[in-house]
């Protein structure tokens, strides 16, 4: 797979960000403090929009990796220029080994990955799927806890308006607790669980859109 620093990807990066900055200004907290490498950046995902706002403002040498659903793909063309910027492609409809291979290849290389907890965009309101709270995939911790990736919970707000300021909250690295090697499927679930609360937390939210009470 090829990183994400070509001279197409630097040329993108810089027209997406400039279009980016008027459609959707940001504004970011946290980032100085983010680390360079071995990163899995866990956001929470209310918005098309989300990949494009977060990229442009880690820096163009951060060497960001992302999954994205395989319907994406389809299109060649659209499928070529998503590989050229660090995307690859992502079955969500059940296990799909080859990509978490490639996710977990990703961060043993010292790259960072940007993976979406909830694994769909959630437009029912900030953290809810059809109604009900929103539900972390186990994955994203599965992946964490076999790299020994550095997680780090993002917040993001979920409406995004149209030349309305969206805020961007990159939180403290997420220690994950388990037993074993790997842990078993339950740890998983509560890691992924736990992960995805925390980056609600980091807008005041509890997975669900209710305030948090401090």
């Amino acid at each position: 797979m090829k990183k994400p620093t070509t001279p197409l990807f630097t040329v993108a990066y810089y027209l997406i960000k400039l279009v980016v900055s008027i459609l959707h200004p940001t504004t970011v907290e946290g980032l100085e403090d983010l680390p360079e490498g071995g990163v899995l950046l866990c956001p929470n995902h209310s918005s098309n929009w989300d990949p494009l706002l977060l990229g442009v403002r880690l820096p163009v040498n951060y060497r960001l990796f992302a999954m994205a659903k395989e319907e994406l793909f389809r299109n060649p063309l659209l499928g070529w220029l998503l590989r050229q910027l660090g995307a690859f492609p992502v079955s969500r409809g059940g296990s799909d080994i080859q990509s978490v291979k490639t996710a977990i290849q990703t961060i043993k290389n010292g790259d960072n990955l940007l993976i979406f907890p909830e694994g769909t965009v959630i437009r029912d309101g900030i953290g809810y799927v059809d109604g009900l709270p929103a539900h972390a995939k186990a994955g994203v911790a599965v992946i964490g806890v076999r790299t020994g990736a550095t997680l780090i919970p993002v917040f993001m707000d979920g409406e995004k308006k149209l030349f309305h300021r969206t805020r961007i909250i990159f939180g403290k690295p997420y220690t994950p607790v388990y037993s074993g090697r790997h842990g078993t499927s339950e740890e998983m679930q509560k890691i992924a669980d736990d992960i995805l609360a925390e980056a609600y937390a980091l807008g005041g939210q509890e997975v669900g859109g209710k305030p948090l009470c401090r």
